[in-house]
């Protein structure tokens, strides 16, 4: 302001001959110029104030950004060390899965190694069984129904049981079977049956009817004549369809019946043990005998 004010007295010297309302109009016009430029100077200032302020808070802005990027690159490098580690983590998991493989596959053909031995182990027990049970059976050794034991001569009969003697004995019918089945156990079997004929001539349709005609089919059977002795056994199944020997007449005529090759009568009989009397000894060796002939 002095500077300028020094600069107006030479013009005011230059102009001595102006008048003093020139003077105070130029120096009202000098005033506002420099109120103006005071003015402008204040807002350069502000703004420059203002600038500054932006500019710190851009620089604060870059240092907040430049942290983030360091940390985004820390995470980055963070997070491909972890894929890194998960890559091996996957291949050691893959490597250990092939090696189960291995092993289920080992482990598979063992097993089809045991059940091939299971099954071969249970084909032979099987066969082993029907050899026994058929030898059992083939000997006479398979649980038999015994009969009563003989009375003595002179005494009344089993009570409940009324028999006649057979007139010119003096034998009622629990002697005449006692004696007759006594000849069968003993393995004579020619002279049993033929007992065992007279007893059904003597004594029909009684509570050993059907044992009486069983024996009389076993004992051919025994003697290896066992075309003879299926017709035998058929009259136990048909005239006797409520008696516990017709499961084991069934069993034996099958039996017979492969013997002498007739193998389709054979399997049909045998078929009918395990259809009719299931969960029997009977059924146990007709399915064996079964397994046998396929």
């Amino acid at each position: 302001m002095k500077r300028l004010l020094f600069l107006s007295l030479p013009v005011l010297a230059m102009f001595g001959c102006a008048s003093t309302g020139d003077l105070n109009n130029l120096k009202l016009d000098l005033n506002a110029k420099i109120a103006l430029s005071e003015g402008k100077i204040a807002d350069l200032g502000q703004r420059m104030e203002a600038l500054g302020g932006a500019n710190l808070a851009l620089q604060r802005e870059v240092a907040m950004n430049a942290e983030t990027v360091n940390n985004l690159r820390r995470g980055q490098a963070e997070t491909g060390a972890a894929i890194t580690e998960l890559r091996d983590q996957l291949q050691q998991i893959r490597g250990s899965l092939e090696g189960l493989r291995k092993d289920a596959a080992a482990s598979g053909v063992r097993a089809a190694k045991r059940d091939e031995e299971a099954k071969e182990f249970k084909e032979r027990l099987e066969a082993a069984t029907f050899k026994i049970k058929y030898l059992e059976n083939f000997l006479g050794l398979l649980k038999k129904e015994e009969p009563p034991e003989q009375p003595e001569r002179g005494k009344v009969p089993l009570p409940g049981v009324k028999g006649a003697p057979i007139r010119g004995t003096g034998m009622d019918k629990e002697t005449a079977y006692a004696a007759a089945y006594e000849h069968f156990k003993e393995g004579r079997y020619e002279r049993a049956r033929v007992e065992f004929h007279n007893f059904l001539k003597n004594f029909p349709e009684n509570e050993y009817s059907d044992n009486v005609q069983f024996w009389i089919a076993e004992s051919l059977y025994f003697e290896n004549r066992f075309e003879r002795s299926i017709p035998e056994y058929e009259k136990v199944i048909k005239n006797y369809p409520e008696s516990n020997k017709v499961s084991q007449a069934l069993l034996k005529q099958g039996l017979a019946l492969t013997n002498i090759g007739e193998l389709n009568r054979a399997r049909a009989a045998l078929q009918q043990v395990i259809k009719n009397y299931p969960n029997t000894s009977q059924a146990r060796i007709a399915r064996l005998k079964l397994l046998e002939l396929k």
